[in-house]
């Protein structure tokens, strides 16, 4: 653990601020705090940075947002110097631009690697914060600002026998850093979400057999990669910060908007032909640049859901087959969207093979592989794409709490709530990177990291420039932000289907939608409007003012 000298520098703590993660949240932030002369110190638990992409190196693995808003906009030069291979980033390219930004700044002298934050606890008059590592070890702050991720605490199904297989078992967001050599092994994949459709395709090339568990059908887009032209680097370097501005009031967060108009409006015939064009173009655009009423009208959601549907029956050779593969659960994109590089024509390979276990779950794993309702399947290695406990997992883990005995954990028993998904009533000095009712997972997230960090560090400035070290939402803000989070999510189809969106795929988690779906460019509207009204729904207050129960600044 890093040296705690700079208790002069910082008003009596350590730090002002400590923030947990070296991924993109982390790193953005260490790097601005330091910029604008805070002093600030990085708790991360792996042996560098990279966060998500540190962890997650299975094969296939790739971003979903397009190369051109894929970095930080923070510095015009880290962009027109920094070049991505492909149209899509996959992961080794997304690492080397981290550690790159990590470099370029000197940020790891100030990063404590191999250090896992235990507990954190505030004064509730104060406002200080005492964070404890694993090891024992404490440090103070006046700020704690979590980069932990929305999906980064990885899940393991509870499936019986699963510690009795002989082969070997692996967890797609724990993949071995040195690889894994699947040639003409009998594996078997747990999951067909969007880290399973990614897993799947490449895999199938170098093993013996593929065993391809799905318990429900997902629609799928193919994300049309490929290197990038020289023409195209150098037109992202030359038009670099017009593009980033015109992506921070897009819905997503990416370079792409919807009509303005209704599915139902137009002919079968040009609905078609827009289908088409969007489809061959790759990515999101299907969806997210689609019409505008896809997902909240379940009638122009039907007519996209049947597009993609046709594509896999007209792609899976097998049509028994292609019919289990064929979603018909759930409204497209009401689940995770994925993003593909030829999942469905897998299917065709001889050595692939589909097993339903919603007609025949799996009831355990043997040491000789798995047994369904309906057979068991010897295999050598089992690879589990079972996602994560998505949005609050990672802060669940951590122990916060209050001088007073107050528990995160236990206030977000029913549910998260918090004000902007920046802050939470009850913990002064707390901020989270893409907190639960932020855009967050519906976004580009280095789009939503940057503007929330923007964000941080202007609050901060603003505290340090007006005398103020106590920073708390206000608990009538908080309610009333959570509550127009539901009435936005509840307009569309999203809360009907059980997705990790809503906590269903946690067992004991509260069925709620978390993220806030009202649009990354009108959410970052609304976040400056409470700046500019002098950070309307924050309670700010000197920790003395604090501790005598006087009125806000």
């Amino acid at each position: 653990m890093a040296e705690t000298t700079n208790n002069d520098q910082a008003g009596g703590v350590d730090y002002d601020a400590v923030i947990i993660g070296a991924g993109f949240s982390g790193l953005g932030m260490l790097q601005q705090l330091g910029r604008a002369g805070f002093t600030a110190h990085v708790y991360e638990t792996g042996d560098n940075v990279g966060g998500t992409w540190y962890w997650n190196r299975y094969p296939g693995i790739c971003c979903d947002s397009e190369a051109t808003v894929y970095q930080f906009g923070f510095d015009q030069d880290l962009m027109e110097e920094w070049e991505y291979k492909s149209r899509y980033p996959n992961g080794p390219e997304v690492l080397s631009y981290l550690n790159h930004f990590a470099d370029r700044y000197d940020l790891r002298k100030d990063i404590s690697f191999n250090t896992r934050i235990a507990a954190a606890t505030v004064d509730a008059d104060s406002g200080i914060w005492t964070v404890k590592t694993a090891g024992g070890e404490e440090v103070s702050c006046r700020y704690l600002i979590t980069g932990v991720g929305c999906l980064s605490a990885a899940q393991m199904p509870d499936i019986p026998g699963i510690h009795s297989f002989a082969g070997k078992q692996y967890h797609t967001a724990q993949w071995p850093h040195e690889g894994v050599d699947l040639t003409g092994l009998r594996v078997g994949v747990i999951g067909t979400g969007s880290t399973g459709i990614q897993i799947i395709p490449p895999i199938a090339k170098e093993v013996g057999e593929l065993y391809v568990f799905q318990r429900t059908a997902n629609y799928s887009i193919p994300n049309r990669n490929r290197p990038l032209t020289a023409e195209e680097k150098a037109r992202i370097k030359a038009n670099c910060m017009e593009l980033r501005e015109e992506a921070r009031y897009t819905p997503t967060g990416n370079l792409v908007e919807p009509r303005p108009m209704s599915a139902l409006s137009v002919s079968d015939e040009e609905r078609l032909a827009t289908y088409e064009e969007d489809w061959d173009y790759g990515g999101f655009k299907l969806l997210f640049g689609g019409y505008e009423d896809l997902v909240v009208d379940e009638a122009a959601n039907e007519t996209v859901a049947e597009f993609v549907r046709e594509k896999i029956r007209a792609v899976v050779e097998d049509p028994d087959t292609a019919e289990l593969l064929t979603p018909r659960d759930h409204a497209i994109g009401t689940k995770r969207p994925p993003l593909d590089a030829e999942y469905f024509e897998t299917f065709n390979q001889d050595n692939v093979h589909l097993v339903d276990i919603r007609s025949a779950p799996i009831e355990e794993v043997t040491e000789a592989g798995i047994r369904t309702a309906a057979e068991e399947i010897d295999l050598d290695v089992i690879i589990y794409a079972t996602g994560f406990d998505t949005m609050t997992g990672s802060l669940d883990k951590i122990d916060i709490h209050t001088s007073a005995g107050a528990r995160l954990a236990d206030k977000w028993a029913g549910a998260p709530s918090t004000y902007l998904g920046l802050s939470t009533h009850g913990f002064p000095n707390l901020f989270m990177i893409t907190g639960p009712g932020s855009p967050s997972v519906l976004s580009n997230m280095p789009t939503s990291i940057e503007q929330h960090i923007e964000w941080v560090l202007d609050c901060l400035q603003y505290a340090k420039e007006n005398g103020v070290d106590r920073i708390e939402a206000n608990l009538a803000a908080e309610e009333e932000w959570t509550q127009h989070v539901d009435d936005v999510a509840n307009t569309t189809l999203l809360t009907r289907t059980k997705s990790w969106y809503m906590g269903a795929n946690t067992p004991g988690k509260p069925f709620r939608f978390v993220p806030y779906i009202g649009g990354v460019g009108e959410y970052r509207k609304r976040c400056a409007e409470v700046a500019a009204q002098g950070y309307e729904g924050f309670e700010m207050r000197s920790g003395a003012e604090a501790g005598a129960g006087t009125a806000a600044v």
